[in-house]
């Protein structure tokens, strides 16, 4: 079965992600090792990859054993709620290494690897990659500068298919903290499904070959 990786595993969206590709795909699971990481990896027979975005030496020592990788996904990400006027320079700089600087340097140490297998990256981006949002600076700002890398990357990597992808509002803890900021009531029905998103994505890496999709939106219903 070809091989995916992919980041911020443990995570809701990383967790369905998981789950649909698990049928055809061999998962790398990468991120800070945890219980709900090794559960994840025993439930789907899967590989942990313990990795910290954040540790630029650490990234390029943890992925020099793998040879071959044919999926690559970025999901992987950090949210600091705040108006622009109440945010720190510190949660701006911690948005932008997760959300951005660790993507791109993952992304270049296995770059030799991705080219020989013609590999297909996915970058789950947001919404707020596509329009900005009030209370939402610096993940906004972010997920703009990841929507540019996703673009460059497509442009200047022929031999690699890449692909943005938009999810609106999904049912995940980094929701149910963002609504708590907004002082509104969570209802899980307001919002996409993990599993939604995920089947969407696994659609897109499952994409005939000489298909190449280049940026996918999904919102609730």
């Amino acid at each position: 079965m070809p091989t995916a990786m992919i980041t911020g595993a443990a995570g809701g969206l990383g967790g369905a992600i998981a789950a649909a590709l698990a049928p055809t795909h061999t998962l790398l699971l990468a991120g800070r090792q945890s219980e709900g990481l090794d559960a994840l990896a025993a439930e789907f027979g899967a590989t942990t990859w313990p990795m910290d975005l954040c540790d630029l030496d650490e990234i390029h020592a943890a992925v020099e054993p793998i040879d071959a990788l044919d999926v690559l996904i970025h999901n992987a990400g950090v949210m600091f709620p705040a108006e622009f006027a109440d945010s720190t320079v510190e949660e701006w700089r911690t948005s932008f290494d997760v959300n951005v600087v660790g993507m791109v340097a993952l992304t270049q140490a296995l770059l030799p690897v991705l080219r020989n297998s013609r590999a297909h990256v996915v970058v789950v981006n947001s919404g707020s990659g596509l329009r900005v949002h009030s209370g939402m600076a610096s993940y906004s700002a972010s997920k703009f500068a990841a929507r540019a890398f996703a673009d460059s990357l497509r442009l200047e990597e022929p031999l690699l298919r890449v692909t943005s992808v938009h999810p609106g509002r999904v049912d995940t803890p980094m929701q149910k903290r963002l609504i708590a900021f907004e002082g509104r009531d969570y209802r899980p029905s307001d919002f996409l499904r993990p599993a939604a998103v995920a089947e969407v994505i696994a659609g897109v890496v499952n994409a005939p070959p000489d298909a190449h999709i280049h940026e996918i939106v999904v919102r609730p219903t």
